[in-house]
């Protein structure tokens, strides 16, 4: 009797062709996570001897703008205007995937419209352009005000900001609007805010595109501090704008709108920082 109700509780075996098959996912699941990070190495190896990554674009289905998003981008924004036309398709890609994956708010009144969406998306496209990963995961609202708003934070009046506590980029949209009606005069405060969010991300992401980033800009700051000759021409040239040397964030926002805005002129006055911006953003189109 005790042998039979020990029989009847022990626990049936595990069919052999079940075991078998959860060893081939344990295994395979193994392998492909060995795999992952075996890529991942060999591409850390590879970014850091050329500048970039494998590869920049694996889009099956490409998202679409609506026609008025199409006509306000190729009539308003040079830089796209200026790309081959694979490289806009991609570009339309990524604008419509920016767009719908960030949440954007007027304030005090201000109604967003498409322009204000398409054109403020389409200055972290160009940015990023360099990027696989390119949406700027640090942000997911862009908010905008319709003039220069008051900060009770520090009691003073702001035309643009970076909050990564709040996950937010703000504007002012006047300001935005003229930094693109001059193009010319390094003053661009879509550039400059997104400037810092780019900064801000590839700083707190692995990804390969911020690992290029990282190395780009301590390259960077590295040759500044060994070439005291460099620091002072910089200082002494007027090229760059006095704000620049506030801090490390503001000097690569500042930099960062030279180098869109008046290419020309600063590989002409100083090579070898174009050149380590040039890496850094991986920037090999539109003529620059």
């Amino acid at each position: 009797m005790i042998l039979t109700c020990l029989q009847e509780t022990q626990k049936p075996e595990i069919n052999p062709t079940f075991r078998f098959i959860l060893i081939v996912i344990f295994f395979s699941v193994l392998g492909v996570i060995l795999l992952v990070k075996l890529y991942r190495v060999i591409e850390s190896i590879y970014a850091s001897k050329y500048k970039k990554p494998f590869f920049l674009n694996a889009v099956i289905f490409r998202s679409g703008l609506t026609n008025h998003q199409k006509s306000i981008l190729k009539s308003e924004f040079e830089f796209y205007r200026k790309l081959e036309i694979e490289q806009q398709g991609i570009f339309r890609h990524r604008l419509a995937t920016f767009i719908n994956s960030k949440e954007f708010i007027g304030r005090e009144g201000l109604v967003v419209d498409e322009e204000m969406k398409t054109l403020i998306s389409a200055t972290a496209i160009m940015l990023t352009f360099g990027f696989r990963n390119y949406l700027i995961e640090l942000i997911d609202k862009v908010i905008i005000y319709p003039t220069a708003y008051y900060s009770n934070l520090n009691e003073t009046y702001h035309k643009g900001e970076t909050n990564p506590q709040l996950k937010s980029i703000v504007f002012s949209w006047e300001d935005f609007k003229k930094g693109y009606h001059i193009g010319d005069d390094n003053l661009n405060l879509g550039i400059h805010e997104f400037g810092h969010a780019i900064h801000l991300n590839a700083f707190g992401k692995d990804d390969v595109s911020s690992e290029i980033f990282r190395g780009g800009f301590d390259k960077l700051t590295s040759y500044l501090q060994d070439h005291k000759l460099v620091r002072d021409t910089l200082t002494t040239s007027k090229y760059f704008r006095a704000y620049a040397y506030t801090n490390q964030f503001e000097f690569f926002a500042v930099l960062l709108e030279n180098f869109i805005e008046t290419p020309d002129e600063f590989r002409g006055k100083f090579p070898k920082l174009y050149n380590f911006m040039k890496q850094m953003l991986n920037f090999n189109f539109a003529g620059y």
